[in-house]
């Protein structure tokens, strides 16, 4: 039982899918009993009202029978509920009781004293005794194109409008200043004098006193008006020790104002409030307020002072406080759903008492077994090294399957794709979701790897039922002018699973990927005999012809292919794939790097493919080379290089010539750098040792610049926008001296930053790309030759790939460094002191590469010895292993590492003259001519 949840003494639920608002509830005497008790009348939307007077048994009991005095449907919608003397015997609808003789108790009924017909729709109302009248009180009606209405019991009095109005706020009146308040759209607490309204009027028009007509009323003259800065949810006037007070409650705060329209205090609110009622506390002679929120709370202020908080079962738009059944200071709230409740604040004392346990002895070799077990347990747990635990389900709620056509569409879907082709296909992706049992909520996305796009990538589905099955199809086309890193997409669906105790559903999750054809970003080719980057895959099994292994590429009837085939990307990369006659390797050929990996990757899963369907369960693949190290490591100078030129040259314009000369010479070696990053020649020794990580964080350090560029720019524009204004209503006109412009070249430099800023990130991104294509190539060939297991692979993965996109605030270089340098430091440390380092918690852009290829160079050399990749810190032992001819090993001492890491070179030896001696040795001279014949 908690403190601070309001304790039900009373509740309800009115009707069913019945709308209720703030002012459809009203605590009061309503029938004269003269015992002091109070009534609660309800009003909703669809025209019920409802009077109770609730007396439980116990607290916390339901209603019964007899809590209800009277319910009746009115032929329209209640939209408030009021009581005070409007008419001599009690109000617009009179409540009489009869005495009743049986157990079933008195009888009430309610009697139509008079009624209006209203000419305009009716917002909401006030009542008082206007104008000072004794003993009686008049009603005062606002409409929703703002007109108040004012009737005097049974007669119609007349109608004004009110100046400058758009929408309809919350109305009331002071009886000690005799004004009405209310709250414009434009966030302003406004008041008008009832005599203001009353003389604000010819005296033919006087006359109307039963109906009123569209073209009654004038504009008025406010007494005083305040800007409270936000729109009011409502406004209540509370008299206390010969004063008043007006307080409004805002959509984030409540003030407290006085008579005159100056703020006494206001309080901003942690929460959105949805209803408040400010009233007197005797006792303690202040004015408390209470205030509901869309949290399901009740908040108590005493002031600005938050005095309670409460828990409610609902959200409260209407709060009242009345005394029921001498119970004083109960508090009634009423849900938009009809949910009433009568509760009040604290706790009901606690009467349960522990029972005594029984004494007994100790057994502590049982506790000893028990204490072993659970080590032993948690041992166990220890070893794994799953984040989340696996469900021991095997069906999920909703089954989601993708199923990807097998030929491409025959009216390609791509939009708007950046391919210079002359044809850019598309395939069609379908996917099915089988519910078991029913689910809500449900919400399906699809996503695949840049460039690649999507021509629908979210679906959003009502409750499914149980059995049923939605099919959704879509369509994938290459978007971007590079090849992706991957060619795997994957579809996520969200959704809802309602209980019993909890009817709003539990969320869950199910997903499924897919695999994209080859023929999407590429298509057959004539084979290329030369290539500056050759990959050679070994093989336990007699070679495949390639015909079979690639049916969508090859010729049946061309004999030719059979053995060598040839790809051509859409973006203009051509890749050769060779397959020896004699040996059991294929080859793999093109003029850059990062274009191997799809070749290669899509070789490998179609061999084990093959095999598979042979029946062939140690078929194994294996790469004898070098890993290519030395070009990788070119890749990532050219992703940092191009970058920190393009910084320097920023720097260096700031200083030698004007802003607009800067900006066009940004763009111009932006220009030359997407040259750069797209080009593909055969020369290795370029000027500035160009490489695609020196590339990457380059574009990272020139988004930075720009940002800053564009920060200045905008300062700037804003400036002169201010300097233009202030001459522009200067009553007495005065020169411009070139503000217009100084402003028209500023907005032309930011216009030109912003281009440069975005083909900078399309550069940034393209570049990315290629290196995540490298990567995951040389990911590939480290498992291969070391013959990882696939935890090792993942954890190789998780280290080279940490992220899905490069920014200049966390980069790839520094979170590879960081990776890596973990694993150096824990399960590939040759000791203790290397244990013993303490890495930096900030990652930054470094300065170079030199230290990235430093750590992966000794990566590769500790997998070479022996070293093994796992999470835990216990297995560090290395084991030895013959290491393959295309490395050497890394000298021991610092000194040597600082000595060897200066020239890459001496660790890994040269691609091209690994593809010499291969051509010797793995290929005959013979079966690569022949496999080469075009």
């Amino acid at each position: 039982m908690s403190l601070f949840k309001a304790r039900d003494w009373w509740s309800t639920a009115l009707g069913e899918k019945e709308e209720f608002d703030q002012g459809c509830l009203c605590v009061a005497d309503v029938d004269n009993s003269g015992s002091g008790q109070d009534k609660i009348t309800v009003g909703s939307y669809m025209g019920y009202l409802r009077i109770f007077n609730p007396h439980p048994v116990k607290p916390g009991d339901g209603m019964q029978a007899e809590d209800l005095l009277l319910e009746v449907q009115l032929r329209d919608s209640v939209l408030q509920v009021e009581v005070g003397k409007f008419v001599s015997k009690l109000c617009v609808y009179a409540v009489s009781g009869t005495l009743g003789n049986v157990e079933h108790g008195n009888q009430y009924q309610i009697k139509l004293m008079y009624e209006h017909n209203l000419q305009r729709t009716a917002c909401n109302m006030t009542y008082g005794p206007f104008g000072g009248v004794k003993g009686r009180d008049l009603i005062c009606i606002q409409s929703m194109d703002g007109m108040l209405m004012l009737f005097e019991q049974e007669s119609y009095a007349f109608g004004r409008f009110l100046p400058g109005f758009l929408l309809p706020g919350p109305l009331t009146y002071s009886s000690r200043t005799d004004s009405f308040i209310t709250v414009s759209s434009c966030q302003q607490v406004e008041s008008y004098k009832y005599q203001v309204l009353a003389f604000a009027t010819d005296a033919d028009e006087r006359q109307e006193t039963e109906q009123q007509k569209l073209s009654s009323g004038k504009r008025l003259v406010m007494d005083w008006v305040l800007n409270i800065g936000e729109q009011a949810l409502d406004i209540c006037v509370v008299s206390f020790n010969q004063t008043s007070s007006v307080f409004v409650l805002g959509e984030r705060n409540f003030f407290c104002l006085k008579d005159n329209g100056q703020i006494r205090f206001m309080k901003k609110l942690d929460c959105s409030p949805s209803c408040f009622l400010p009233y007197c506390s005797v006792s303690e002679g202040t004015i408390n307020t209470l205030v509901g929120n869309h949290n399901n709370m009740l908040h108590v202020y005493q002031d600005v002072t938050l005095k309670w908080a409460t828990q409610l079962p609902h959200i409260p738009v209407a709060v009242k406080v009345g005394n029921l059944q001498d119970l004083k200071g109960v508090i009634v709230t009423l849900s938009d759903s009809g949910h009433l409740q009568c509760s009040y604040l604290g706790t009901d004392p606690s009467l349960f008492q522990a029972p005594k346990v029984e004494s007994r002895e100790i057994n502590y070799e049982e506790l000893d077994r028990e204490m072993k077990k659970l080590q032993k347990i948690i041992k166990e747990s220890t070893k794994t090294q799953d984040i989340l635990p696996r469900s021991e389900k095997d069906y999920d709620d909703l089954r989601i399957t993708a199923e990807v056509s097998p030929d491409l569409d025959v009216v390609s879907q791509a939009i708007d794709s950046e391919v210079r082709a002359e044809a850019v296909p598309s395939v069609t992706v379908k996917i099915t979701l089988q519910s078991r049992l029913a689910v809500q909520k449900t919400k399906l996305s699809i996503c695949v790897q840049p460039p690649l796009a999507l021509t629908h990538d979210q679906f959003i589905f009502d409750d499914i039922e149980s059995c049923e099955s939605k099919v959704v199809a879509l369509s994938v086309f290459l978007k971007g002018n590079c090849p992706p890193a991957e060619l795997e997409g994957s579809a996520v669906a969200s959704y809802s699973t309602p209980t019993d105790l909890n009817p709003e559903g539990i969320p869950r999750v199910a997903r499924c990927k897919f695999r994209l054809p080859l023929r999407l970003i590429c298509f057959p080719a004539q084979p290329s005999k030369t290539a500056n980057h050759k990959l050679t895959i070994d093989t336990n099994k007699p070679p495949v012809s390639l015909v079979n292994l690639f049916p969508d590429f090859a010729d049946q009837s061309d004999e030719d292919q059979v053995n060598v085939l040839g790809f051509q990307f859409l973006t203009g990369s051509r890749i050769t794939l060779l397959a020896s006659k004699t040996s059991q390797r294929y080859r793999i050929q093109s003029e850059q790097l990062e274009d191997l990996w799809l070749i290669t990757k899509e070789l490998t899963f179609r061999l084990e493919e093959y095999f598979k369907k042979q029946n062939s369960k140690d078929f194994t693949c294996t790469f004898s080379g070098s890993v290519p190290l030395q070009e990788y490591f070119e890749l990532i100078d050219r992703h940092f290089e191009v970058e920190h030129v393009l910084a320097l040259s920023n720097s260096c314009e700031r200083g030698a010539y004007g802003f607009t000369g800067q900006v066009i010479q940004v763009v111009m070696i932006l220009c030359a750098l997407s040259t750069l990053c797209l080009w593909t020649g055969a020369d290795h020794n370029l000027a500035l040792n160009s490489s695609l990580i020196h590339i990457i964080l380059m574009l990272r350090l020139n988004a930075e610049k720009f940002e800053e560029l564009l920060s200045e720019r905008a300062i700037q524009f804003r400036a002169i926008e201010r300097r233009l204004l202030t001459r522009f209503k200067d009553k007495t006109p005065a020169p411009l001296q070139h503000l217009d412009t100084l402003l028209e070249g500023t907005y032309r430099q930011i216009i030109a930053l912003a281009d440069a800023a975005e083909e900078n990130q399309t550069n940034m991104f393209q570049a990315f790309t290629k290196l995540k294509s490298a990567t995951q190539l040389v990911i590939m060939l480290i498992s291969l030759w070391q013959k990882l297991s696939t935890d090792q692979v993942a954890i190789l993965e998780a280290t080279f790939l940490p992220l899905m996109q490069d920014t200049q605030e966390l980069g790839w270089e520094e979170s590879v460094d960081a990776a890596i340098s973990h694993l150096l430091r824990t399960c590939l440390s040759k000791s203790s002191k290397e244990q013993a380092l303490t890495l930096t918690s900030q990652l930054s852009i470094p300065k170079d590469t030199s230290r990235l290829k430093k750590h992966i160079t000794l990566l590769c050399d500790r997998l070479a010895k022996g070293g093994r990749l796992c999470l835990s810190t216990d297995t560090n032992i290395q084991q030895t292993m013959v290491m393959p001819g295309g490395c050497t090993p890394i000298p021991e001492s610092d000194l040597e590492e600082r000595t060897g890491v200066q020239d890459s070179t001496t660790m890994f030896t040269s691609h091209r003259h690994l593809t010499k001696q291969k051509s010797k040795t793995d290929f005959p001279q013979g079966a690569l001519e022949e496999a080469e014949k075009p």
